[in-house]
């Protein structure tokens, strides 16, 4: 560990190797992946804030500037968590950065508050600042909890994102909240929103303000790929419902046809479609998973895949290229 001093913050320094083997899923790093966690003030409550950053070491200037993924962690989680994604980011020599956003969703600065969501735009500068940074290539990603925010972020900065990658998230927080009342993550719900829904106007106005459910016909335009596990809600933590009823307001909001309460429910036993429509059924080789339902909406692209409570770097990574 070492400190450099950037901007007027410190910049502490965690320099780790990592051996890369080839998976098959990326190109192989030319060099040893170095993560370091970055410090940047908030812009919000000027308070230091911080984030894992992953980046080729930029010795002389760059032929041209490279793409950004912003990977955000799962609800529970902060900057400890690791994921197959930043390998693959570092192996196409792109830079990943994985922001904390107030960590763990149980306080209400965190779970998709304004002062999360300045953080993510925050390291966002700090890196752009300090990194040959194709701005016209910032792409975002995360699962569950992250999903979440992905979603939440795709909506409220939808101009940000060339395009953005929710794996199994949680669209309507109060909704949520009913499945997991009295659970672990019920209660770190209303640790975020001051309570349960129900309990005051304020509680509920924080359920509907974190939720990116309000906010989804702003993300209309945003190349959105939404994913959710056939078996997510049966044995995950999500049902898949947050995903599909997030592509239906999209939908809506384009002048769309949603998926129908019929195909929800047929799916959620879970099951197949009864009827599919063209396109609905099939394999794709990135997940490398059967799918039972997909459907688009102008940029928007809805997955149920064979699978539960997870997210795919692979095919992440091809939705990113499927946008360069």
């Amino acid at each position: 560990m070492f400190y450099l001093q950037a901007s007027g913050f410190v910049l502490v320094i965690l320099i780790t190797a990592f051996s890369i083997g080839n998976e098959g899923r990326a190109e192989e790093a030319p060099t040893a992946m170095h993560r370091e966690r970055i410090q940047f003030k908030s812009s919000m409550d000027d308070s230091v804030q911080e984030a894992i950053l992953i980046a080729h070491r930029q010795k002389v200037q760059l032929p041209k500037p490279v793409p950004l993924v912003v990977s955000l962690h799962s609800w529970s989680a902060d900057l400890t968590q690791r994921n197959d994604l930043e390998k693959l980011v570092h192996g196409k020599g792109w830079i990943y950065l994985f922001p904390d956003f107030r960590g763990a969703n149980r306080s209400p600065q965190a779970c998709g508050s304004m002062l999360a969501q300045q953080d993510i735009l925050d390291s966002i500068s700090w890196v752009t600042e300090h990194y040959q940074v194709d701005t016209d290539r910032i792409y975002l990603t995360g699962t569950s909890g992250g999903g979440h925010m992905t979603m939440l972020m795709a909506a409220r900065h939808p101009k940000l994102w060339r395009a953005a990658s929710a794996w199994v998230g949680i669209s309507n927080l109060a909704e949520w909240h009913a499945r997991h009342r009295g659970t672990k993550y019920g209660k770190m719900i209303e640790q975020c929103c001051g309570g349960a829904p129900g309990c005051s106007l304020e509680v509920d106005a924080q359920y509907k303000k974190r939720s990116p459910i309000t906010y989804a016909a702003d993300a209309r335009d945003v190349a959105i790929d939404i994913n959710a596990g056939l078996k997510d809600g049966h044995e995950g933590s999500v049902p898949i419902s947050h995903s599909i009823n997030l592509f239906n307001r999209i939908a809506e909001a384009r002048g769309d046809q949603p998926v129908t309460e019929i195909e929800i429910s047929q799916l959620s036993k879970p099951g197949r479609l009864e009827s599919a429509k063209a396109g609905d059924e099939g394999y794709d080789p990135t997940f490398n998973r059967k799918y039972f339902l997909r459907r688009h909406s102008g940029k928007a692209r809805l997955t149920i895949f064979n699978g539960g409570h997870e997210g795919i770097a692979s095919a992440t990574i091809a939705w990113f290229e499927k946008h360069p």
